[in-house]
């Protein structure tokens, strides 16, 4: 099968672009939430997030089972992610929204607003149509800059195929473990002070100004050992 063109692929975008506020324009945020359920606004970064189950993670799942990995002992199997079911349990709606016909709609009414968007806080890419879907709703709300930290080297799309809006940053397997190179850009974990790059426990666990992990043009974040 022959790759798209960029050139056409930005044509497509375009198209996908007005066929969205022709068809969907009228969709109102209320009702756009009964298809993707709620979104999470953590203290720490500056914009909404998408938080799916820890526990449906695919690869995730298997470097759980690891120690010195980072999802060993995954923050987000434990904390208020496991104290209250609530929390749990609009994960699952949400990772079964992902197959409603008007998710990637529903997921634009509702971040086309927003400055800056993290997929996911918890949870990752199931699947490539799943990252195909991200892709799109990435193109459908150019004014946002959206990040996705993931583990999923499967599902990564063709370079060419990654809206200048979005930054993939492919995870880093092992804790102080080297760059990998698979990837334009990527994240680590570390146990080291001289290690880290991101400023967050050094001011009071939150983002403050800093949007590396937003920016195209950082491509290495380094974070601290939760």
């Amino acid at each position: 099968m022959s790759r798209v063109s960029l050139s056409n692929l930005n044509h497509l975008a375009f198209v996908l672009k007005i066929d969205f506020n022709e068809r969907y324009k009228n969709m109102l945020v209320k009702d756009a939430l009964k298809i993707t359920d709620s979104f999470t606004k953590t203290s720490k970064m500056p914009g909404l997030s998408y938080s799916l189950p820890a526990w449906a993670c695919k690869t995730g799942q298997k470097l759980a089972k690891i120690p010195g990995t980072p999802c060993f002992g995954c923050y987000a199997k434990k904390g208020n992610y496991t104290r209250y079911p609530a929390i749990r349990a609009a994960q699952y709606r949400r990772l079964d929204a992902i197959d409603h016909p008007q998710w990637v709609e529903a997921m634009v009414t509702k971040i086309k607003n927003q400055k800056w968007f993290r997929w996911h806080d918890a949870g990752d890419v199931q699947s490539s149509e799943h990252m195909a879907k991200i892709l799109d709703v990435c193109r459908l709300t150019p004014n946002t800059k959206h990040w996705l930290p993931t583990q999923e080297r499967q599902f990564l799309p063709a370079p060419e195929e990654v809206p200048t809006n979005l930054v993939i940053r492919l995870s880093r397997s092992k804790i102080d473990g080297p760059a990998s190179g698979a990837w334009s850009h990527e994240s680590g974990v570390t146990t080291t002070i001289e290690a880290r790059t991101c400023p967050a426990p050094s001011n009071s666990g939150k983002c403050g100004d800093c949007r590396q992990c937003w920016d195209i043009n950082v491509k290495v974040v380094v974070y601290g050992k939760h």
